[in-house]
């Protein structure tokens, strides 16, 4: 065997390899690494996939009442999860209860799996719900298949693996919604405005703003299009002493200015936030689309669990605005006539993660083959030791 075929040789290949944290993605590598994993299924139906799965994480974050970080951190990993791994060979009810099972952990809003399971199957099974004997309406697996059971507690268990991989078991979670009233404050936003750009931060979840942008940029966009909604082809309020209108407060925010060094942002990418945000919210307006926003409000933790969840349906309702999908439409035309360019982004580090994954690299998550180090940071920022 001569040199250059031993150099090929797979049993002389490192045994081990680095895998670096990426907690952002330029819309360019997003764009890139959804269509890998897109196979032959249309955006509409990638969307239509992704709206129903942040649907069945609203209803098991309602029935069991995890507090808004939980459920949105399972939403981010759900989408972070797709960006490796095709759609075609996950069943998104295991994504979705790996991801927020996940979340648990971050949060310490832990839950075990079989608890997971039970709630999921009263979701997603309403006629075993209906002849459970539970307070919160779960269903007993005891009166199901063990087999059944335990098949899917391994699975969530191997999918969790996979998504602990994705994120380098780095459980670092900051939310937009801190962000929100603390940059509505100095914004001197009024607080039904911050109130209705802490909903549109919720709905922010259910798109894949937050893997592009970090929280406090998208506290700021939540802002701008709670503004933007509340002004357009809207009549004046009366003014607030020491508050900003919300046309105002949305002029202030479409130019270059002061507030993007304060706040470490840029105009242009709160165009693209107000953008996918109206995206969202114009799809609700068609029925046959099961893409609906929604925001529950914390459960009380004196009320029971049956009451919690009949509280959260009461609550859990869209984001209202004053807008039919013809008015959105409008609105986002007005945008395009006064927008900037698109701001070129680098990716983080040296290295863009669509080359770093796009390869045989994305096939080794999961394996146990060889030593993986997981570093916390892209490449560049953080050093393999």
């Amino acid at each position: 065997m001569d040199n250059h075929s031993r150099a090929q040789s797979p049993s002389q290949l490192s045994a081990s390899s680095s895998k670096y944290h990426h907690p952002y993605f330029t819309p360019a590598e997003v764009k890139y690494l959804s269509e890998k994993q897109r196979g032959k299924l249309t955006e509409t139906q990638e969307e239509k996939a992704r709206q129903s799965a942040c649907g069945f994480l609203e209803a098991l974050g309602a029935r069991i009442g995890f507090p808004r970080k939980t459920t949105a951190t399972a939403q981010n990993l759900y989408h972070r999860f797709h960006l490796f791994f095709p759609r075609k060979d996950f069943n998104y009810h295991d994504v979705a209860l790996a991801a927020l099972y996940v979340s648990t952990k971050m949060h310490d809003t832990l839950k075990k799996p079989r608890e997971l399971l039970a709630v999921s199957y009263a979701v997603r099974f309403p006629d075993l719900a209906a002849k459970s004997k539970h307070p919160g309406g779960e269903v007993d697996l005891d009166t199901m298949d063990p087999q059944v059971v335990e098949h899917d507690r391994q699975r969530l268990l191997a999918v969790e693996r996979l998504i602990l991989e994705t994120i380098c078991f780095n459980f670092t979670s900051r939310m937009a919604f801190p962000y929100v009233i603390k940059v509505g404050r100095a914004l001197k936003a009024t607080k039904k405005l911050t109130q209705f750009a802490w909903r549109l931060a919720v709905d922010c979840y259910r798109t894949l703003l937050p893997i592009q942008y970090p929280p406090h940029t998208l506290a700021l966009g939540s802002i701008y299009v709670a503004a933007l909604l509340s002004s357009f082809e809207q009549p004046i309020p009366p003014a607030e002493q020491g508050f900003l209108a919300p046309h105002e407060l949305a002029s202030y925010l479409r130019k270059h200015d002061q507030w993007e060094n304060q706040f470490q942002s840029q105009v242009e990418d709160l165009e693209v936030i107000a953008h996918t945000i109206i995206d969202l919210l114009a799809a609700t307006q068609n029925p046959s689309a099961n893409t609906s926003p929604s925001t529950p409000s914390s459960p009380s933790p004196h009320l029971s669990m049956r009451n919690q969840f009949d509280k959260q349906q009461n609550l859990s309702q869209p984001v209202t605005s004053p807008y039919n999908s013809d008015q959105l439409i409008r609105l986002k035309i007005s945008m395009r006539e006064t927008e900037h360019p698109p701001r070129q982004r680098q990716p983080l580090g040296n290295a863009d993660p669509s080359a770093l994954y796009g390869g045989d690299d994305v096939n080794l998550l999961g394996r146990n083959e060889g030593t993986v180090r997981f570093l916390f940071g892209p490449p560049g920022v953080v050093t393999s030791v």
